[in-house]
Protein backbone atom coordinates (compact mmCIF):
# COMPACT_ATOMS: atom_id res chain seq x y z
CA UNK A 1 0.00 0.00 0.00
CA UNK A 2 3.00 2.05 0.37
CA UNK A 3 3.71 1.79 -2.97
CA UNK A 4 0.23 1.65 -4.71
CA UNK A 5 -0.05 5.11 -2.91
CA UNK A 6 3.39 6.61 -3.72
CA UNK A 7 2.74 6.16 -7.47
CA UNK A 8 -1.16 7.50 -7.27
CA UNK A 9 0.24 10.50 -5.90
CA UNK A 10 3.41 10.78 -7.82
CA UNK A 11 0.95 10.93 -10.77
CA UNK A 12 -1.71 13.71 -8.78
CA UNK A 13 0.77 15.70 -7.80
CA UNK A 14 2.88 15.38 -10.94
CA UNK A 15 0.06 16.49 -13.10
CA UNK A 16 -1.71 18.98 -11.22
CA UNK A 17 0.54 21.90 -10.97
CA UNK A 18 1.61 21.43 -14.39
CA UNK A 19 -1.87 21.83 -15.55
CA UNK A 20 -2.13 25.35 -14.44
CA UNK A 21 1.20 26.39 -16.01
CA UNK A 22 0.06 24.18 -19.87
CA UNK A 23 -3.49 25.99 -19.98
CA UNK A 24 -1.88 29.59 -19.56
CA UNK A 25 1.57 29.34 -21.53
CA UNK A 26 1.07 30.75 -24.82
CA UNK A 27 -0.17 29.09 -28.21
CA UNK A 28 3.29 29.56 -29.27
CA UNK A 29 5.11 27.90 -26.11
CA UNK A 30 2.68 25.14 -26.32
CA UNK A 31 0.12 26.06 -24.13
CA UNK A 32 -3.65 26.90 -24.80
CA UNK A 33 -3.35 30.43 -23.62
CA UNK A 34 -6.73 30.62 -21.59
CA UNK A 35 -7.32 33.56 -19.12
CA UNK A 36 -5.82 32.88 -15.59
CA UNK A 37 -9.16 33.21 -13.93
CA UNK A 38 -10.35 30.62 -16.18
CA UNK A 39 -7.65 28.33 -15.82
CA UNK A 40 -7.28 28.78 -12.36
CA UNK A 41 -10.95 27.42 -11.74
CA UNK A 42 -10.43 24.34 -14.09
CA UNK A 43 -7.95 23.32 -11.98
CA UNK A 44 -9.60 23.50 -8.71
CA UNK A 45 -12.77 22.22 -9.85
CA UNK A 46 -10.91 19.30 -11.33
CA UNK A 47 -8.72 19.08 -7.93
CA UNK A 48 -11.37 19.48 -5.72
CA UNK A 49 -13.79 16.81 -7.96
CA UNK A 50 -10.98 14.34 -7.14
CA UNK A 51 -11.52 15.04 -3.42
CA UNK A 52 -15.27 15.20 -3.80
CA UNK A 53 -15.27 12.00 -5.52
CA UNK A 54 -13.72 10.34 -1.79
CA UNK A 55 -17.60 10.37 -0.61
CA UNK A 56 -19.01 8.20 -3.38
CA UNK A 57 -16.06 6.03 -3.56
CA UNK A 58 -16.13 5.21 -0.06
CA UNK A 59 -20.07 4.64 -0.22
CA UNK A 60 -19.31 2.18 -3.21
CA UNK A 61 -16.50 0.30 -1.22
CA UNK A 62 -18.43 -0.33 2.06
CA UNK A 63 -21.49 -1.21 0.31
CA UNK A 64 -20.55 -3.31 -2.93
CA UNK A 65 -17.57 -3.68 -4.44
CA UNK A 66 -15.23 -3.59 -0.95
CA UNK A 67 -12.39 -1.77 0.12
CA UNK A 68 -9.62 -3.82 -1.94
CA UNK A 69 -11.71 -4.20 -5.34
CA UNK A 70 -12.34 -0.23 -5.16
CA UNK A 71 -8.31 0.30 -5.02
CA UNK A 72 -7.88 -2.02 -8.11
CA UNK A 73 -10.36 -0.50 -10.42
CA UNK A 74 -9.68 3.34 -8.98
CA UNK A 75 -6.31 2.67 -10.52
CA UNK A 76 -7.12 1.34 -13.49
CA UNK A 77 -9.62 4.26 -14.19
CA UNK A 78 -6.61 6.57 -13.25
CA UNK A 79 -3.87 4.78 -15.60
CA UNK A 80 -7.13 5.18 -18.53
CA UNK A 81 -7.43 8.59 -17.55
CA UNK A 82 -3.35 9.80 -18.22
CA UNK A 83 -3.18 7.67 -21.25
CA UNK A 84 -6.51 9.60 -22.67
CA UNK A 85 -4.93 12.83 -21.88
CA UNK A 86 -1.60 11.51 -23.34
CA UNK A 87 -4.18 10.99 -26.78
CA UNK A 88 -5.24 14.43 -26.71
CA UNK A 89 -1.51 15.98 -27.45
CA UNK A 90 -1.68 13.43 -30.60
CA UNK A 91 -5.03 14.40 -31.73
CA UNK A 92 -4.63 18.05 -30.78
CA UNK A 93 -8.29 18.46 -29.82
CA UNK A 94 -9.38 19.64 -25.91
CA UNK A 95 -12.17 16.27 -25.51
CA UNK A 96 -9.72 13.54 -24.75
CA UNK A 97 -7.70 15.88 -22.31
CA UNK A 98 -10.97 16.77 -20.07
CA UNK A 99 -12.63 13.17 -20.51
CA UNK A 100 -9.23 11.92 -19.41
CA UNK A 101 -9.16 14.66 -16.36
CA UNK A 102 -12.94 12.68 -15.71
CA UNK A 103 -11.57 9.23 -15.56
CA UNK A 104 -8.97 10.43 -13.35
CA UNK A 105 -11.48 11.86 -10.90
CA UNK A 106 -13.87 8.43 -10.79
CA UNK A 107 -10.01 6.31 -10.23
CA UNK A 108 -9.20 8.57 -7.40
CA UNK A 109 -12.48 8.46 -5.56
CA UNK A 110 -12.41 4.73 -5.59
CA UNK A 111 -8.83 4.89 -4.34
CA UNK A 112 -8.18 7.50 -2.13
CA UNK A 113 -10.28 7.01 0.91
CA UNK A 114 -10.54 2.99 0.56
CA UNK A 115 -6.68 2.53 0.72
CA UNK A 116 -6.36 5.09 3.75
CA UNK A 117 -9.10 2.73 5.25
CA UNK A 118 -7.37 -0.52 4.55
CA UNK A 119 -4.16 0.97 6.37
CA UNK A 120 -6.48 1.39 9.21
CA UNK A 121 -7.57 -2.17 9.27
CA UNK A 122 -4.36 -3.67 9.11
CA UNK A 123 -3.97 -2.15 12.67
CA UNK A 124 -7.62 -3.38 14.32
CA UNK A 125 -6.22 -2.23 17.70
CA UNK A 126 -5.29 1.36 17.22
CA UNK A 127 -2.47 2.96 18.95
CA UNK A 128 0.56 3.41 18.52
CA UNK A 129 0.70 0.73 15.72
CA UNK A 130 -1.45 2.43 14.11
CA UNK A 131 -0.05 5.80 13.85
CA UNK A 132 3.42 4.00 13.08
CA UNK A 133 2.11 2.79 10.18
CA UNK A 134 0.36 5.26 8.68
CA UNK A 135 3.70 7.35 9.51
CA UNK A 136 5.19 4.79 6.60
CA UNK A 137 2.45 5.39 4.43
CA UNK A 138 2.50 9.02 4.26
CA UNK A 139 6.51 9.07 3.93
CA UNK A 140 5.17 6.92 0.38
CA UNK A 141 2.80 9.84 0.06
CA UNK A 142 5.90 12.27 0.19
CA UNK A 143 8.49 10.79 -1.42
CA UNK A 144 5.58 10.24 -4.51
CA UNK A 145 4.71 13.82 -4.40
CA UNK A 146 8.47 15.09 -4.39
CA UNK A 147 9.77 13.06 -7.37
CA UNK A 148 6.61 13.23 -9.58
CA UNK A 149 6.72 17.05 -9.20
CA UNK A 150 10.57 16.95 -10.44
CA UNK A 151 10.22 14.52 -12.99
CA UNK A 152 6.87 15.96 -14.63
CA UNK A 153 7.76 19.36 -13.96
CA UNK A 154 11.33 19.15 -15.93
CA UNK A 155 9.52 17.02 -18.78
CA UNK A 156 6.91 19.07 -19.41
CA UNK A 157 8.17 22.89 -18.89
CA UNK A 158 11.71 21.75 -20.70
CA UNK A 159 11.22 19.10 -23.59
CA UNK A 160 7.05 18.73 -24.15
CA UNK A 161 3.81 19.21 -21.53
CA UNK A 162 2.47 16.00 -22.70
CA UNK A 163 5.91 14.12 -22.19
CA UNK A 164 5.35 15.31 -18.21
CA UNK A 165 1.60 14.31 -18.20
CA UNK A 166 2.94 11.28 -19.78
CA UNK A 167 5.09 10.44 -17.17
CA UNK A 168 2.40 10.66 -14.53
CA UNK A 169 0.24 8.02 -16.43
CA UNK A 170 3.12 5.47 -16.35
CA UNK A 171 3.51 5.58 -12.45
CA UNK A 172 0.57 5.13 -11.73
CA UNK A 173 0.06 2.02 -13.98
CA UNK A 174 3.41 1.02 -12.32
CA UNK A 175 1.25 1.40 -9.11
CA UNK A 176 -1.66 -0.81 -10.64
CA UNK A 177 0.48 -3.31 -11.19
CA UNK A 178 2.36 -3.57 -8.01
CA UNK A 179 -0.82 -3.31 -6.13
CA UNK A 180 -2.57 -6.21 -8.42
CA UNK A 181 0.05 -8.86 -7.77
CA UNK A 182 0.98 -8.06 -4.29
CA UNK A 183 -2.01 -8.02 -2.47
CA UNK A 184 -3.35 -11.47 -2.29
CA UNK A 185 -0.17 -12.03 -0.91
CA UNK A 186 0.29 -9.88 1.94
CA UNK A 187 -3.00 -8.13 2.94
CA UNK A 188 -4.94 -11.73 3.68
CA UNK A 189 -8.68 -11.05 3.65
CA UNK A 190 -8.05 -6.97 4.63
CA UNK A 191 -10.73 -4.89 2.10
CA UNK A 192 -11.81 -7.67 0.22
CA UNK A 193 -15.95 -8.07 0.92
CA UNK A 194 -17.97 -5.16 1.48
CA UNK A 195 -20.02 -4.49 4.94
CA UNK A 196 -22.67 -6.63 5.03
CA UNK A 197 -25.99 -6.47 6.89
CA UNK A 198 -27.11 -9.28 8.43
CA UNK A 199 -30.11 -9.29 6.87
CA UNK A 200 -29.88 -10.63 3.29
CA UNK A 201 -32.91 -9.04 2.09
CA UNK A 202 -31.58 -5.81 3.54
CA UNK A 203 -28.41 -6.06 2.27
CA UNK A 204 -29.60 -7.33 -1.08
CA UNK A 205 -31.46 -3.98 -1.04
CA UNK A 206 -28.80 -1.63 -0.04
CA UNK A 207 -26.75 -3.33 -3.23
CA UNK A 208 -29.42 -2.52 -5.20
CA UNK A 209 -29.62 1.52 -3.99
CA UNK A 210 -25.85 1.45 -4.80
CA UNK A 211 -25.86 0.31 -8.35
CA UNK A 212 -29.13 2.70 -9.18
CA UNK A 213 -27.51 5.93 -7.43
CA UNK A 214 -23.97 4.68 -9.49
CA UNK A 215 -26.16 4.32 -12.73
CA UNK A 216 -27.77 7.28 -12.04
CA UNK A 217 -25.11 9.70 -11.17
CA UNK A 218 -22.57 8.06 -14.55
CA UNK A 219 -25.54 8.67 -16.74
CA UNK A 220 -25.87 12.22 -15.91
CA UNK A 221 -21.92 12.70 -16.31
CA UNK A 222 -21.97 10.90 -19.60
CA UNK A 223 -24.67 13.45 -20.99
CA UNK A 224 -23.16 16.51 -19.44
CA UNK A 225 -19.92 15.76 -21.32
CA UNK A 226 -21.95 14.86 -24.60
CA UNK A 227 -23.70 18.06 -24.33
CA UNK A 228 -20.69 20.17 -23.91
CA UNK A 229 -18.76 18.61 -26.70
CA UNK A 230 -21.30 19.41 -28.82
CA UNK A 231 -21.64 22.67 -28.00
CA UNK A 232 -25.19 22.72 -26.69
CA UNK A 233 -24.21 23.49 -23.53
CA UNK A 234 -21.12 25.91 -22.34
CA UNK A 235 -19.93 26.14 -19.11
CA UNK A 236 -18.32 29.09 -17.69
CA UNK A 237 -15.28 27.74 -14.84
CA UNK A 238 -15.38 30.63 -12.72
CA UNK A 239 -19.31 31.02 -12.28
CA UNK A 240 -19.00 26.53 -11.80
CA UNK A 241 -16.84 26.71 -9.28
CA UNK A 242 -18.31 29.29 -7.06
CA UNK A 243 -21.47 27.42 -7.17
CA UNK A 244 -19.36 24.00 -6.29
CA UNK A 245 -17.83 25.37 -3.67
CA UNK A 246 -21.51 26.21 -2.48
CA UNK A 247 -22.84 22.92 -2.97
CA UNK A 248 -19.56 21.13 -1.12
CA UNK A 249 -20.51 23.28 2.24
CA UNK A 250 -24.22 21.89 2.14
CA UNK A 251 -22.94 18.36 0.50
CA UNK A 252 -20.90 18.12 4.38
CA UNK A 253 -23.85 19.88 6.37
CA UNK A 254 -26.28 17.34 5.08
CA UNK A 255 -23.92 14.61 5.44
CA UNK A 256 -23.30 15.67 9.60
CA UNK A 257 -26.75 16.12 10.04
CA UNK A 258 -28.26 13.39 8.40
CA UNK A 259 -25.72 10.89 10.34
CA UNK A 260 -26.43 12.74 13.65
CA UNK A 261 -29.86 12.51 13.40
CA UNK A 262 -30.82 9.30 10.80
CA UNK A 263 -27.48 7.36 11.58
CA UNK A 264 -28.46 4.98 14.48
CA UNK A 265 -25.71 6.47 16.75
CA UNK A 266 -25.25 5.89 20.33
CA UNK A 267 -24.64 9.16 22.64
CA UNK A 268 -20.63 8.46 22.52
CA UNK A 269 -20.29 7.81 18.66
CA UNK A 270 -22.56 11.27 18.32
CA UNK A 271 -19.77 12.52 20.35
CA UNK A 272 -17.23 11.53 17.82
CA UNK A 273 -19.49 12.89 15.24
CA UNK A 274 -19.46 16.10 16.91
CA UNK A 275 -15.61 16.34 16.79
CA UNK A 276 -14.87 15.26 13.37
CA UNK A 277 -17.50 18.43 12.33
CA UNK A 278 -15.73 20.29 14.53
CA UNK A 279 -12.16 19.57 12.67
CA UNK A 280 -13.66 18.84 9.08
CA UNK A 281 -14.51 22.69 9.61
CA UNK A 282 -10.96 24.13 10.70
CA UNK A 283 -9.12 21.49 8.02
CA UNK A 284 -11.54 23.13 4.95
CA UNK A 285 -10.41 26.60 6.32
CA UNK A 286 -6.39 24.95 6.58
CA UNK A 287 -7.00 23.81 2.79
CA UNK A 288 -8.11 26.54 1.51
CA UNK A 289 -4.64 28.87 1.93
CA UNK A 290 -2.80 25.48 1.54
CA UNK A 291 -4.34 24.51 -2.18
CA UNK A 292 -3.25 27.86 -3.16
CA UNK A 293 -0.02 26.35 -3.90
CA UNK A 294 -0.60 24.72 -6.98
CA UNK A 295 -2.24 27.68 -8.71
CA UNK A 296 -1.72 30.72 -7.37
CA UNK A 297 1.56 29.87 -5.56
CA UNK A 298 2.46 28.25 -8.62
CA UNK A 299 2.04 31.20 -10.66
CA UNK A 300 3.84 33.29 -8.69
CA UNK A 301 6.87 31.16 -8.86
CA UNK A 302 6.71 30.95 -12.31
CA UNK A 303 5.81 34.78 -13.41
CA UNK A 304 7.80 36.96 -10.12
CA UNK A 305 10.55 34.40 -8.67
CA UNK A 306 13.78 34.99 -10.15
CA UNK A 307 14.57 31.13 -11.03
CA UNK A 308 18.30 31.06 -12.77
CA UNK A 309 20.93 29.64 -11.47
CA UNK A 310 23.79 29.65 -13.73
CA UNK A 311 22.37 29.40 -17.25
CA UNK A 312 19.73 27.09 -16.18
CA UNK A 313 16.05 28.25 -15.47
CA UNK A 314 14.54 26.53 -12.62
CA UNK A 315 11.21 25.13 -13.86
CA UNK A 316 8.11 26.59 -11.46
CA UNK A 317 6.31 23.54 -10.59
CA UNK A 318 9.89 22.11 -9.32
CA UNK A 319 8.81 24.75 -6.09
CA UNK A 320 5.82 22.67 -5.58
CA UNK A 321 8.71 19.98 -4.52
CA UNK A 322 9.81 22.22 -1.66
CA UNK A 323 6.82 21.22 0.80
CA UNK A 324 7.48 17.41 0.21
CA UNK A 325 11.09 17.84 0.82
CA UNK A 326 10.30 19.47 4.23
CA UNK A 327 8.17 17.22 5.39
CA UNK A 328 10.88 14.18 4.84
CA UNK A 329 12.65 16.34 6.54
CA UNK A 330 10.62 18.05 9.87
CA UNK A 331 8.62 14.83 9.77
CA UNK A 332 11.60 13.25 12.40
CA UNK A 333 11.72 16.50 13.94
CA UNK A 334 8.01 16.64 14.83
CA UNK A 335 7.69 13.12 16.25
CA UNK A 336 10.37 13.43 18.30
CA UNK A 337 8.74 17.31 19.81
CA UNK A 338 5.92 14.46 20.27
CA UNK A 339 7.87 11.80 21.85
CA UNK A 340 9.09 14.73 24.17
CA UNK A 341 6.37 15.81 25.61
CA UNK A 342 5.17 12.96 26.16
CA UNK A 343 7.78 11.62 28.46
CA UNK A 344 6.47 14.64 30.02
CA UNK A 345 2.97 13.75 30.25
CA UNK A 346 1.89 16.40 28.35
CA UNK A 347 -0.48 15.69 25.25
CA UNK A 348 -2.08 18.37 23.16
CA UNK A 349 -5.60 17.60 22.07
CA UNK A 350 -6.32 17.89 18.41
CA UNK A 351 -7.70 21.00 18.24
CA UNK A 352 -4.63 22.56 19.75
CA UNK A 353 -2.63 20.61 17.47
CA UNK A 354 -4.97 22.21 14.39
CA UNK A 355 -4.45 25.71 15.88
CA UNK A 356 -1.04 25.53 16.22
CA UNK A 357 -1.30 24.54 11.92
CA UNK A 358 -3.08 27.04 11.78
CA UNK A 359 -1.13 29.99 12.99
CA UNK A 360 1.94 28.46 10.97
CA UNK A 361 0.01 28.77 8.05
CA UNK A 362 -0.93 32.28 8.98
CA UNK A 363 2.40 33.07 9.01
CA UNK A 364 3.58 31.86 5.80
CA UNK A 365 0.83 34.14 3.97
CA UNK A 366 2.31 36.90 5.97
CA UNK A 367 5.37 36.37 4.62
CA UNK A 368 3.67 36.48 0.93
CA UNK A 369 2.64 40.00 1.77
CA UNK A 370 5.73 41.37 1.91
CA UNK A 371 6.92 39.23 -1.16
CA UNK A 372 3.91 40.58 -3.01
CA UNK A 373 4.78 44.29 -1.92
CA UNK A 374 8.59 43.76 -3.12
CA UNK A 375 7.21 42.58 -6.44
CA UNK A 376 4.72 45.51 -6.84
CA UNK A 377 7.63 48.14 -5.79
CA UNK A 378 9.40 47.07 -8.09
CA UNK A 379 7.09 47.02 -11.07
CA UNK A 380 6.74 43.47 -11.24
CA UNK A 381 10.63 42.43 -10.17
CA UNK A 382 11.51 39.19 -9.81
CA UNK A 383 12.40 38.26 -6.14
CA UNK A 384 14.32 35.88 -4.40
CA UNK A 385 13.52 32.44 -3.61
CA UNK A 386 14.20 32.73 -0.69
CA UNK A 387 10.80 34.07 -0.19
CA UNK A 388 8.95 30.98 -1.65
CA UNK A 389 11.27 28.74 0.42
CA UNK A 390 10.55 30.43 3.65
CA UNK A 391 7.13 30.39 2.75
CA UNK A 392 6.45 26.68 2.36
CA UNK A 393 8.52 26.24 5.46
CA UNK A 394 5.73 27.46 7.80
CA UNK A 395 2.74 26.49 5.45
CA UNK A 396 4.80 22.56 5.78
CA UNK A 397 5.04 22.89 9.48
CA UNK A 398 1.10 23.91 9.65
CA UNK A 399 0.29 20.61 7.44
CA UNK A 400 2.30 18.62 9.94
CA UNK A 401 0.18 19.66 12.88
CA UNK A 402 -2.77 19.50 10.74
CA UNK A 403 -3.14 16.60 8.09
CA UNK A 404 -2.02 13.41 9.72
CA UNK A 405 -3.70 14.24 13.14
CA UNK A 406 -6.95 14.71 11.12
CA UNK A 407 -6.78 11.49 9.14
CA UNK A 408 -5.48 9.48 12.61
CA UNK A 409 -8.20 11.17 14.26
CA UNK A 410 -10.72 10.10 11.67
CA UNK A 411 -9.82 6.33 11.85
CA UNK A 412 -10.24 6.93 15.29
CA UNK A 413 -13.48 8.85 15.62
CA UNK A 414 -15.24 7.14 12.91
CA UNK A 415 -18.16 4.77 14.09
CA UNK A 416 -16.84 1.34 12.40
CA UNK A 417 -19.57 0.67 9.80
CA UNK A 418 -19.55 4.37 8.50
CA UNK A 419 -15.26 4.70 8.58
CA UNK A 420 -15.57 4.26 4.55
CA UNK A 421 -17.71 7.23 4.31
CA UNK A 422 -16.36 9.32 7.19
CA UNK A 423 -12.78 9.05 5.63
CA UNK A 424 -14.61 10.08 1.97
CA UNK A 425 -16.32 13.39 3.84
CA UNK A 426 -12.95 14.36 5.34
CA UNK A 427 -11.22 14.91 1.93
CA UNK A 428 -14.34 17.04 1.36
CA UNK A 429 -12.52 19.82 3.07
CA UNK A 430 -9.11 18.95 0.70
CA UNK A 431 -11.96 19.14 -1.91
CA UNK A 432 -12.85 22.63 -0.97
CA UNK A 433 -9.54 24.02 -0.43
CA UNK A 434 -8.61 22.76 -3.86
CA UNK A 435 -11.35 24.37 -5.25
CA UNK A 436 -10.60 28.18 -3.43
CA UNK A 437 -7.43 27.74 -3.92
CA UNK A 438 -8.28 27.77 -8.06
CA UNK A 439 -10.53 30.71 -7.81
CA UNK A 440 -8.13 33.15 -6.25
CA UNK A 441 -5.06 31.85 -8.94
CA UNK A 442 -6.49 34.98 -11.38
CA UNK A 443 -5.02 37.31 -8.58
CA UNK A 444 -1.43 36.33 -9.38
CA UNK A 445 -1.19 38.39 -12.80
CA UNK A 446 1.69 40.57 -14.00
CA UNK A 447 -1.47 42.90 -15.29
CA UNK A 448 -3.30 42.87 -11.94
CA UNK A 449 -0.43 43.58 -9.47
CA UNK A 450 -2.26 45.02 -6.92
CA UNK A 451 -4.72 42.05 -6.40
CA UNK A 452 -1.30 40.27 -4.89
CA UNK A 453 -1.27 41.63 -1.48
CA UNK A 454 -5.12 42.02 -1.05
CA UNK A 455 -5.35 37.85 -1.42
CA UNK A 456 -2.47 37.26 0.93
CA UNK A 457 -3.56 39.49 3.47
CA UNK A 458 -7.08 38.40 3.41
CA UNK A 459 -5.86 34.49 3.93
CA UNK A 460 -3.55 35.74 6.50
CA UNK A 461 -6.91 36.88 8.49
CA UNK A 462 -9.19 34.06 7.95
CA UNK A 463 -6.00 31.55 9.31
CA UNK A 464 -4.92 33.69 12.32
CA UNK A 465 -8.52 34.33 12.98
CA UNK A 466 -9.35 30.85 12.86
CA UNK A 467 -6.55 29.70 15.31
CA UNK A 468 -7.63 31.53 17.80
CA UNK A 469 -11.08 30.46 17.37
CA UNK A 470 -9.92 27.05 17.52
CA UNK A 471 -8.07 27.41 20.76
CA UNK A 472 -11.34 28.77 22.53
CA UNK A 473 -13.62 25.81 21.42
CA UNK A 474 -10.62 23.52 22.38
CA UNK A 475 -11.31 24.06 26.21
CA UNK A 476 -15.15 22.33 25.87
CA UNK A 477 -14.06 19.80 23.28
CA UNK A 478 -11.83 18.25 25.47
CA UNK A 479 -14.15 18.83 28.06
CA UNK A 480 -17.00 16.60 26.49
CA UNK A 481 -14.62 14.23 25.22
CA UNK A 482 -13.69 13.41 29.20
CA UNK A 483 -17.27 13.20 30.02
CA UNK A 484 -17.21 10.33 27.51
CA UNK A 485 -14.38 8.73 29.26
CA UNK A 486 -15.37 5.49 31.05
CA UNK A 487 -15.36 1.60 31.82
CA UNK A 488 -15.72 1.50 27.71
CA UNK A 489 -13.17 4.03 26.66
CA UNK A 490 -10.23 4.68 28.79
CA UNK A 491 -8.44 6.81 26.21
CA UNK A 492 -9.71 9.87 24.80
CA UNK A 493 -9.01 9.97 20.77
CA UNK A 494 -8.57 13.48 20.47
CA UNK A 495 -4.81 13.43 21.52
CA UNK A 496 -3.77 10.95 19.24
CA UNK A 497 -0.19 11.58 18.79
CA UNK A 498 0.28 10.51 14.95
CA UNK A 499 4.49 10.34 13.74
CA UNK A 500 4.18 11.69 10.43
CA UNK A 501 3.13 14.13 7.45
CA UNK A 502 0.61 14.66 4.48
CA UNK A 503 -2.73 14.59 3.20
Amino acid sequence: MFFTEMWERFSFYGLRPLLTLFMVAAVTQGGWGWDRSEVGAIVGIYASCVYLASLPGGWIADKLLGLRRAVLYGGALISLGHLTIGISGLVEHKLPFFLGLIFIVLGTGLLKPNISAMVGDLYPEGGARQDAGFSIFYMGINIGALIGQFITGFLGEKIGWHWGFSAAGIAMFLGLIQFWLMSPKTLANIGSEPSRHPDPAIQAKQQAQVKLFTGIGLALLALVVILVATGVLTINAPIVGTYLAYALIAIAFAYFAYLFIFGGLSTDEKKRVVVIAVLFIFAAIFWSAFEQTPTALNLFAYDFTDRMVGGFEIPATWFQIINSAFIILLAPVIAGFWTFLGRRNVNLSSPVKFAIGLGFAALSFLIMIFAANVVIGGGGIRVSPMWLITFYFFITLGELFISPVGLSSMTTLSPKRFVGQIMGIWFIASALGNLIGGLVAGNVDPEKLELMPKLFTTTTLFLGGAAVLLVILAVPIARMMKERKGADQPIDPTQEVPDLPKE
